[in-house]
């Protein structure tokens, strides 16, 4: 840690900690910590107003983004400079969205026009009829598709898509329950082509056609990956292979060729749409500095609990039933990038890094774990989300009560409320922030997810970690790997395991 960035953090561990009561005292403060930015598709409002972030914690932030060279760290993933060090490569998920290095965004549309084109036969007939799509994958791979899927494809689709991830059996089995053999295609996304889940429901899936009367299964597979020679190899004819780039990170893939199913689904115009969402956000993100930028500035907080207070979790509750998935997703994009014990340079991190991410779905949270936010011993920052336009057709009633949960959880979380009797009392001064969109759809979900894609690489930058690398799901995978194997050898309680289950 340089001079310059422990006097930061110094600093920041000095500042007072008024309450967020005496911090409302201030008339401007709301100006200060809410703002309205216009996008394609709508605005979103970002209010964090109700965290304890104040002017003085802005400015200490500032000073240690300053100290760290966040801005040439913006600029260098932006440039496409090898910015994963521990893997030597860039970071190029925005070029995807148009904003990059030259050459990676001539890349990616080259790349977009390829994917345009196989959606384009596959909607004219191509491939004969097409009904339904399994899509299968396994973290990144699968989890953005899921989640933008779920949340844009309620109103219809153009092809009936399930997305598989889990080795386990069963999950393969209700995807095939639903689809009809005949009128399947598989998309087998895998950045390595090689990922042991995703290659063994591969392997299931095709036996599924071919027992039930598809005479040429690899015909009807789509390969998703960054070795395409891979997928040629594995038996897939390469043009029905959708190729994206190596510095496309997994858990930054939606926007590449792991997408196919969003734009199978809702048309490539949608798609377009939902990429124009991000790129805007990307250019908010280059462009704004300091607690202007949105990103950041959800970092400052973000860092205030979990580094200066404590705070081990963060909870997202999406208040809209269309994004009951993005806690979920969040988990992965939060704490597989920034779930480190060492700087990018190999030495020690200096305070936590990660909080536990850990959300649900507004208003059925609120009779599951709002008890522990609210009265619990645990402070927990939460953020809400929300859209001012209903994703239902029922009586006004229904999103009218559902945002007035929304709004009513954070005042009540900041209040608090006195009583005689210690069980009915609320402490309040519990911190939240809010998201707020105008609508959802393909624009405005885009932005959403950008928005966090910077806020993470925001606070990873700030910490002075890598967040984009991820090592440590690799030691179970391979372990996992060599039960069975000769003179593979486990601690007592992993073989009586093995032992009881089969597997020694």
């Amino acid at each position: 840690m340089s001079d310059a960035v422990a006097a930061a953090w110094t600093t920041l561990a000095g500042l007072p900690r008024p309450s967020l009561a005496e911090l409302f005292a201030d008339p401007a403060r709301l100006d200060l910590l809410s703002a309205r930015l216009e996008l394609p598709g709508g605005a979103i409002r970002f209010d964090w107003s109700k965290t304890h972030l104040d002017p003085a914690h802005l400015a200490g932030f500032t000073a240690l983004a300053e100290a760290v060279g966040f801005k040439r760290a913006r600029g260098a993933m932006f440039a496409g400079e090898k910015i994963n060090v521990t893997e030597g490569r860039a970071v190029e998920h925005t070029a995807q969205r148009g904003i990059g290095r030259d050459s990676s965004v001539e890349e990616a549309a080259m790349l977009h026009a390829r994917m345009a084109g196989l959606v384009a036969a596959i909607h004219g007939g191509a491939l004969g009829e097409v009904r339904h799509l399994i899509h299968i994958g396994i973290g990144g791979s699968a989890l953005g598709p899921a989640l933008a899927l779920d949340a844009l494809t309620r109103g219809g689709a153009v092809a009936d898509v399930n997305v598989v991830a889990n080795i386990d059996g069963c999950a393969l089995e209700a995807a095939f329950a639903k689809c009809d053999p005949a009128t399947t295609l598989i998309a087998v996304a895998s950045k390595t082509f090689t990922t042991t889940e995703t290659m063994t429901n591969a392997m299931s899936a095709l036996a599924w056609l071919r027992e039930n009367g598809v005479e040429d299964p690899y015909g009807r597979v789509i390969a998703l990956t960054a070795y395409p020679d891979k997928a040629v190899e594995w038996g897939v004819d390469e043009t029905r292979v959708l190729p994206f780039g190596e510095s496309v990170g997994g858990r930054y893939s939606l926007w590449s060729s792991i997408g196919f199913p969003i734009a199978l689904a809702l048309g490539w115009d949608e798609f377009a749409e939902f990429l124009d969402g991000a790129a805007a956000m990307d250019r908010h993100f280059l462009e704004a500095d300091g607690a202007d930028n949105l990103p950041l500035r959800a970092a400052f907080a973000d860092l205030t609990y979990a580094r200066l207070r404590g705070c081990q979790t963060r909870a997202v509750f999406a208040y809209d039933e269309r994004l009951r998935l993005f806690p979920s997703y969040l988990q992965q994009l939060e704490m597989e990038s920034n779930g480190k014990t060492v700087k990018a340079d190999g030495s020690p991190v200096d305070g936590a890094t990660a909080p536990i991410t850990w959300g649900g779905v507004g208003t059925d949270a609120q009779h599951a774990v709002f008890q522990l936010l609210h009265q619990g011993t645990h402070v927990v920052p939460v953020d809400f989300i929300a859209c001012i336009a209903a994703g239902d057709e029922l009586a006004p009633e229904h999103h009218r009560n559902l945002l007035a949960n929304c709004f009513a959880q954070g005042a009540a979380l900041m209040a608090g409320k006195a009583a005689d009797d210690p069980a009915r009392a609320y402490p309040g001064n519990r911190p939240s922030a809010t998201i707020l969109c105008d609508d959802l759809n393909a624009a405005t979900l885009g932005a959403l997810i950008a928005f966090h894609e910077h806020r993470t690489f925001a606070n990873a930058v700030l910490m002075e970690i890598n967040a984009f690398d991820q090592f440590g799901v690799e030691l179970g995978k391979e372990i996992a790997k060599s039960i069975g194997t000769a003179g593979a050898q486990f601690d007592a309680s992993t073989s009586a395991l093995l032992a009881e289950a089969g597997l020694a």
